[in-house]
């Protein structure tokens, strides 16, 4: 009958374009996808030339495919390198800053104390010439000893600058009386009176006060800059968890299984994927944050109150006033000693105008440096400018681990802009769950990443307490307060999981 036969042909022809369209889909190329492939540095043997099915794979979706399981398994292990350079590399600014601006602050500091050094040997062999000499390893003591505590070493300050002025009273005294002899246990007498009699006035009080505020504040502030730059460097080298390198896989390379090597993901898709192989890194944000303000807290005494390099500058000037107080009081000084320690035995020699002549000395014209004679300090810079320079990076710095995956998922750059034409996952569609909060806790929903959240990284876990440790030892520098460690040594001060506290010193109510 005609009908049936048309029927069959109809059927036929319907078949075969069937089996055509059929032919063709299954014969889809995968050219963009092997130049794609052996652009990251991948052998083109056994990448297909078209399309197959996808039954063996295992991240990426099972429909037809132009990846093999080894192709999958090489582009895994590509996405995780990558994921691991987007970390450093968006990370590289902060912790460049730290490492840069740590060793211009050290510097400074360091110069700064040499050249105060230098100005005060200057300037006293110039003024007291012999006398001088011969007493300057006194000197010398003061400036190793403060080097020694700006670089870790376990100094007590107050007792440090206490001692100072007892032997310098101690030497001031036999010159000024050098017609007596004075034994060992007579000095030690004389320098018992160095409260009572205020022999230097006001210098030792303020300048101690001064000093060890100033020297707190400096010290502390550098080893909280090395210690964050030691927590970014730590945080910035990701531990990649097995469930993040099959979410990071499925977001950056399944489009080339899929045949669309140049899809970018979603942003919200990337913002999901990021929060969860970022959870444990946005867990440290919080101590961060804190650790941040408080670096800030002390930047500002740096910059009043607590000034080194206001402080050191003049400090020269300073002692010789002292000096010059105790020459002028010398009469009253010494009568008060010999009454409360006993007179003395005479030394025997004609040494009335020796005494004479060292007073001579010590009433010789004093002249400072002035600005221009004075040494620059590290670079030509001052400490005004390195705090306004630092005050202004810390602020930025603020809140960065959590905006990690906001610095990474930058639309046009690693995701799409256009949320119609992107990869969601399995297709090029708009991407639809919400983006979950940061934090290890919030993503028991994540719909991209599997992340335990019993179980937090251990290594962000010692960087929030080290983090922590640092902060208090902030504020109480903050507060004139120091921290003495067991462990003095400047590295281990610095980086030591546990800095055990032996005691807190306070200068703050000492006075200006």
């Amino acid at each position: 009958r005609p009908w049936i036969s048309s029927f069959l042909l109809v059927c036929c022809t319907l078949s075969m374009l069937s089996l055509s369209c059929g032919g063709d889909i299954k014969a889809k190329t995968c050219s963009d996808v092997r130049q794609a492939y052996t652009a990251k540095g991948f052998s083109l043997v056994n990448v297909p030339h078209q399309e197959m099915s996808g039954e063996h794979l295992r991240v990426c979706p099972q429909g037809y495919t132009c990846c093999t399981s080894d192709m999958e398994e090489k582009l895994g292990q590509q996405s995780k390198l990558e994921f691991e350079n987007l970390v450093e590399d968006t990370s590289q600014t902060l912790r460049t800053t730290l490492v840069s601006r740590h060793q211009q602050f050290d510097e400074f500091f360091l110069e700064l104390l040499d050249n105060s050094e230098k100005s005060l040997n200057n300037m006293f062999t110039r003024t007291y010439g012999k006398l001088y000499m011969q007493n300057s390893e006194l000197f010398q003591d003061l400036f190793t000893e403060l080097k020694r505590y700006y670089t870790g070493g376990n100094v007590n300050l107050e007792e440090m600058l206490n001692d100072f002025w007892s032997r310098l009273l101690e030497r001031m005294f036999q010159l000024l009386n050098s017609q007596y002899h004075f034994t060992d246990d007579y000095l030690e007498c004389v320098s018992k009176y160095t409260d009572q009699l205020k022999p230097f006035g006001d210098v030792p009080r303020k300048l101690k006060a001064q000093v060890t505020r100033a020297f707190i504040a400096a010290r502390t502030f550098v080893q909280g800059l090395m210690v964050g730059r030691e927590v970014a460097n730590r945080v910035a080298k990701v531990n990649v968890a097995p469930a993040c390198i099959r979410a990071l896989t499925k977001m950056l390379y399944c489009p080339y299984c899929r045949g669309l090597p140049g899809l970018k993901p979603c942003h919200n898709y990337c913002h999901n994927v990021m929060r969860g192989c970022l959870a444990n890194q946005a867990d440290l944000d919080p101590e961060w944050n804190l650790f941040i303000d408080a670096m800030l807290l002390v930047a500002d005494r740096l910059e009043g109150p607590f000034n080194i390099e206001a402080i050191m500058e003049p400090i020269d000037v300073k002692i010789s006033e002292a000096i010059m107080t105790m020459q002028e009081n010398s009469m009253t000084v010494s009568a008060k000693v010999f009454q409360g320690c006993g007179q003395p035995k005479p030394s025997g020699m004609g040494s009335s105008r020796s005494a004479r002549g060292i007073s001579d000395v010590f009433n010789a014209r004093f002249r400072p440096y002035s600005p221009e004679e004075r040494p620059t300090t590290a670079a030509g810079t001052s400490l005004d400018r390195l705090v306004l320079d630092i005050k202004k990076k810390l602020k930025q710095s603020k809140k960065f681990w959590s905006n990690l995956p906001d610095e990474i998922c930058i639309k046009d750059k690693l995701t799409e802009s256009d949320e119609e034409q992107c990869w969601n996952s399995h297709a090029k569609a708009r991407y639809f769950p919400e983006v979950v909060k940061d934090g290890l806790t919030n993503q028991l929903n994540n719909p991209e990443v599997a992340v335990d959240i019993t179980r937090p990284d251990t290594l962000i876990r010692q960087q929030i307490m080290t983090l922590r440790v640092m902060t208090n030892k902030l504020r109480n520098a903050y507060n004139g307060n120091d921290i003495f460690f067991q462990d003095s040594s400047k590295s281990a001060a610095l980086c030591s999981k546990r800095y055990p506290v032996l005691s807190v010193v306070h200068y703050l109510d000492q006075g200006p």
